[in-house]
């Protein structure tokens, strides 16, 4: 599993005109889901996410939390973080989960950060997306399942 975190400013997903989640200061989340991925390596995964400390505080010292500063998240699938580019030029994308799967695990991990009390807003999975971001910094942090 592959969660790209970005600290935001703003930032807001929408599908064919129409927005289906925005947040103020917090973190938009891309979701990749492999092949490999259950329930038990989300349940990392979001635990990580939630702890990440990646505001700054009072002495500008990279420090606070999403909970610290009262941030929510902005979860969006992305199956392209599964992308293989080793041959050719176009990418192959055995190694993502499968549709049904993946959108599973997409929703757990929804249910799970809401679960936990953070204002949860979400894009549509399987849809083509357009995302904007305001992201502070910029700020990107990419966590891999597999070094966890």
């Amino acid at each position: 599993m592959r969660f790209v975190i970005q600290r935001a400013e703003n930032a807001s997903v929408s599908v064919d005109g129409k927005v289906t989640g925005a947040i103020d200061k917090g973190f938009l989340v891309f979701i990749g889901v492999s092949k490999d991925d259950n329930k038990e390596i989300a349940d990392k995964m979001i635990k990580k996410l939630l702890g990440m400390r990646i505001f700054r505080d009072e002495n500008d010292k990279i420090n606070l939390s999403l909970q610290d500063v009262g941030g929510s998240l902005l979860l969006v699938s992305q199956f392209t973080l599964y992308a293989d580019c080793k041959k050719g030029n176009r990418p192959s994308f055995t190694n993502a989960g499968d549709p049904e799967t993946a959108n599973e695990l997409y929703e757990y991990i929804i249910s799970k950060c809401r679960e936990n009390g953070y204002h949860t807003e979400t894009g549509i999975f399987g849809a083509d997306m357009t995302v904007s971001l305001d992201n502070i910094g910029p700020f990107t942090i990419i966590l891999d399942s597999e070094d966890l």
